[in-house]
């Protein structure tokens, strides 16, 4: 017999998938958007077309938390553009993501809905932690492999990323609120510079770090590297204050400090590393830099290629060859909740064999993305069991929309929360129609496919159900059990009316032949 270990190696063979020619990553940015294409050949990843817009989207967020319509326009008109190189692409091949801005943006689901439109693809909002994370993916396979471990800094223009990481392995993860973009207008306004607005903008960055000081020097790290155009260009503008730096240092930083103070004004920085379009966000991210070396005692930072966009790239193609980090964040979950993952592998597959007789009739399309959602709600269904067996549907959706989930967007963590926390008792549809499209208009039917296979394994047994062949029309669904199968198993008899009227109450059919009343 062979053991579970070469069974699930057989397994994970099994179900990659080929990597595609050409992907692509597109980061929505707090200041500037990206878009990365890149062509997979021989296990490497080679840069084929990139584009940048400074379109500054964190200076449109709205004290009521709403995007401006100014920069709503110059965001869709960037991914209009965007769109045009990426219309070819087919789905599963391109990822977007939302960073900071997008994180703290109100009511911004219409200005989504046109920005997919717009792009062709879907939006994804990532966490802090999931950008970091990113960020770490791009920048780790850019630098040789080294024992050491490392620091990375990503200054953004709403949120900046700190990661101690070793090798491709990130440690320690974290993002500040602090960016070059908010900073910059909140201290910097009309472009204006004095030493009085340097202090008080390095000081408001440096409450936001002292939490995350001991932490990360407990850690520890050999090497610190920075990341992003804005440390880019300012260790471009010491390089020209000091031909002989190679990295950004205390001295080298604070000098550049000064001469930013002395230029009295945005648009008299006069360095060529700082573009007319960086000039009005470059001193805050010169006082969040200093700060940085200032409270975790940088002696000296590298600037290192690699980005988020970089990080997506890699993280699809882990999605293709077996290495799918949401696939190892749902087996920790497991066994930090203490999951029965027989019971939740029983589950998973059944609820598989009913998505297959659903995906036409539910217009599912051949997007492996039900598949995945479906399996990885049942593998995770009895996570609030760890918390208490009463509600512990309610318990599990807390944990899935709370929890960091490296791998994870939002959206995609929101609608596991709403598989889980509806797979047992009353069907409640609130928030089924907030979900990101398409899941506004399919989670209900995941839904009702995951209680389904949750009410077939109720008995916890290793004895395969019978042949249960599924048909769905838009809003109901039959299932069909050999002949006196039902007879014998009244439990399941009953749980089958009771379900009937819950999903009754939800708008959807269910008819078992044979059920009786």
């Amino acid at each position: 017999m062979r053991s579970a270990a070469s069974r699930k190696t057989r397994t994970a063979r099994k179900s990659s998938r080929p990597v595609p020619d050409v992907l692509a990553a597109v980061d929505l940015g707090s200041n500037s958007f990206h878009m990365v294409v890149a062509r997979y050949s021989h296990g490497q990843l080679v840069i084929i077309d990139r584009l940048r817009e400074m379109v500054r989207l964190a200076s449109g967020v709205e004290t009521n938390g709403e995007i401006d319509r100014a920069a709503a326009a110059r965001a869709i008109a960037c991914l209009e553009r965007f769109g045009q190189r990426l219309r070819a692409m087919r789905a599963g091949t391109v990822r977007a993501v939302g960073t900071s801005a997008l994180r703290v943006a109100q009511r911004k689901g219409p200005f989504l809905a046109r920005a997919r439109e717009a792009l062709g693809h879907p939006i994804e909002i990532i966490s802090g932690r999931e950008e970091a994370r990113l960020i770490y993916a791009g920048v780790a396979t850019n630098l040789p492999r080294e024992p050491d471990r490392r620091l990375i800094v990503d200054i953004g223009g709403g949120s900046t990323e700190l990661i101690v990481g070793r090798g491709l392995i990130p440690i320690e993860l974290e993002s500040v609120r602090v960016g070059c973009v908010v900073i910059s207008e909140r201290y910097f306004g009309e472009g204006k510079i004095s030493a009085k607005r340097m202090s008080a903008a390095r000081v408001a960055v440096r409450q936001q770090l002292a939490p995350l000081r001991s932490v990360f020097r407990r850690r520890g790290w050999q090497v610190c590297a920075g990341s992003s155009g804005t440390v880019r260009a300012i260790g471009e503008a010491i390089r020209e204050l000091n031909p002989g730096a190679n990295a950004v240092t205390p001295s080298g930083i604070e000098q550049l400090a000064k001469q930013v103070v002395a230029a009295g004004h945005t648009r008299e920085l006069r360095f060529w590393a700082v573009t007319e379009d960086r000039r009005p966000v470059f001193p805050g991210g010169v006082a969040i830099l200093a700060e940085i070396l200032k409270v975790f005692g940088v002696k000296e930072m590298r600037i290192v290629d690699g980005a988020l966009r970089e990080g997506l790239l890699y993280d699809m193609v882990g999605r293709y060859t077996d290495e799918d980090a949401r696939e190892r964040t749902v087996r920790s979950m497991q066994l930090r909740y203490h999951v029965d993952t027989e019971q939740a592998e029983r589950v998973a597959d059944t609820a598989l064999k009913l998505l297959k007789g659903a995906r036409a009739a539910w217009k599912l399309g051949n997007d492996p993305q039900a598949a995945l959602m479906l399996k990885w709600a049942a593998r995770l269904h009895e996570i609030g069991l760890d918390v208490a067996h009463s509600g512990y549907h309610r318990h599990g959706a807390y944990l899935l929309d709370n929890a960091d989930m490296p791998g994870f967007s939002r959206s995609e963590q929101r609608l596991l929360a709403s598989l889980v926390g509806a797979h047992r008792r009353k069907l409640a549809r609130d928030g089924l129609a907030e979900l990101m499209p398409p899941w506004d208009r399919h989670a209900l039917q995941l839904i009702a496919l995951l209680r389904l296979a949750v009410l077939l394994h109720r008995g916890r047994g290793h004895v395969a159900l019978p042949r249960i062949r599924l048909s769905v029309r838009l809003n109901s669904l039959q299932l069909a059990f050999p002949v006196r199968w039902l007879a014998s198993h009244p439990l399941t008899q009953a749980d089958l009316r009771q379900e009937v009227q819950y999903l009754r109450a939800a708008g959807l059919s269910l008819r078992v032949p044979g059920l009786g009343g």
